[in-house]
């Protein structure tokens, strides 16, 4: 934008608050996005530095983030692999996968309900129904008790 009017290259907090604006991001994505555009050494992590001091870059609010838009639709092993590729500490990955255990077959129950809404009338579409399941990255338990409709509370 600054660009067009004559101003040169936005700089790389500018980059990175763009970015920031459009949803969360771990200081990891960051580094990575916004790399290419760094011409002095050490410019990036200083200006990524700066932001964090800020509180701009938050790796809490970047999980939470992940968690809110995605577990509703996807099963704990998925949620932990974005989590993984935005390169989050551990400990935090963790503590949400522990969170997001706690309803996974309740979570499972929901997404087959909303596909399927009825039990597999043959191994044929039972298997279906499991694969389409583990795609999203329920687990195997989750998935055999939703499928079977073992714990039904209807």
């Amino acid at each position: 934008m600054g660009e067009r009017l004559g101003f040169g290259a936005p700089s790389l907090k500018g980059r990175a608050l763009r970015l920031l604006a459009s949803r969360e991001h771990s200081r990891a994505e960051l580094e990575r996005k916004l790399q290419a555009h760094e011409t002095v050494p050490g410019e990036l992590a200083q200006a990524l530095n700066e932001l964090q001091a800020k509180g701009f870059i938050n790796e809490a609010r970047v999980v939470q983030s992940v968690v809110h838009r995605r577990a509703e639709r996807l099963g704990t092993q998925r949620v932990r692999a974005e989590l993984n590729a935005k390169g989050l500490p551990a400990e935090l990955v963790a503590e949400a996968v522990d969170e997001l255990r706690a309803t996974e077959e309740a979570r499972a129950r929901e997404v087959w309900r909303r596909k399927f809404g009825q039990p597999a009338a043959d191994p044929h579409e039972r298997a279906r129904q499991m694969r389409f399941l583990t795609t999203r990255g329920f687990s195997a338990d989750a998935i055999r008790r939703v499928v079977t409709g073992a714990g039904d509370d209807d």
